[in-house]
């Protein structure tokens, strides 16, 4: 498991001067915006304006601060309350309106074919048993869960055999395999992110 703080993340600013990024985790690690099969962030919006068109990326953006957003899509309103998950083409024409003031908003970012991703938002308790070694992966598949305390304080528990309860304060992440045994209590809302890549097939011998 690797523990991801908060504090060790770097800002990048929009070119638009619209907000500023914090990247939480990519697969690959490092991998820049052509490379990456997936791609977590935290983004602050300070105003209204478009978003970057992603070819080939889907999106699920979840409001975690501030009173919420409208996106238009592809010429289509859509109202963003806090803590609602909302999937969406991150090619398609996209602009953002705050509807009270500034936001964060929790991006997970999809290579289209290739990626797919469940969000969960949790209040109080999650537990995931850990998948036993006898069990065979899926072919071709690879599996991960993210967790991200989002507001309040996140604590794990029962990640590795004998581990001390592990707490995670505010945007603090960790990154774990899918099959790994894993509980946490939260007293605000933690994002529970699994994530599957699909694993290019090895080209036939010629």
């Amino acid at each position: 498991m690797r523990v991801l703080r908060a504090a060790g993340r770097t800002a990048s600013a929009w070119s638009n001067g619209g907000g500023v990024t914090r990247e939480i985790a990519a697969a690959p690690p490092g991998a820049g915006w052509d490379a990456f099969d997936w791609r977590v962030s935290l983004a602050e919006v300070g105003r209204d304006g478009p978003y970057s068109e992603l070819p080939g990326v889907d999106r699920v953006l979840t409001v975690a601060e501030g009173a919420g957003l409208e996106l238009t899509v592809d010429g289509t309103r859509h109202t963003l309350p806090r803590l609602r998950p909302f999937a969406f083409p991150g090619d398609a024409p996209t602009g953002c309106r705050l509807l009270d003031g500034p936001v964060v908003n929790f991006n997970v970012m999809l290579r289209r074919g290739r990626s797919t991703a469940t969000v969960e938002l949790v209040r109080d308790r999650y537990a995931a048993e850990r998948c036993p070694a006898t069990a065979p992966p899926e072919s071709g598949e690879e599996r991960t869960r993210l967790i991200v305390a989002l507001s309040g304080r996140t604590t794990l528990d029962g990640y590795e055999p004998a581990a001390p309860p592990l707490p995670l304060e505010h945007h603090d992440a960790a990154l774990l395999p899918a099959d790994a045994g894993v509980s946490l209590r939260t007293d605000g809302v933690a994002a529970v992110v699994t994530l599957t890549v699909r694993m290019a097939e090895p080209s036939p011998r010629p």
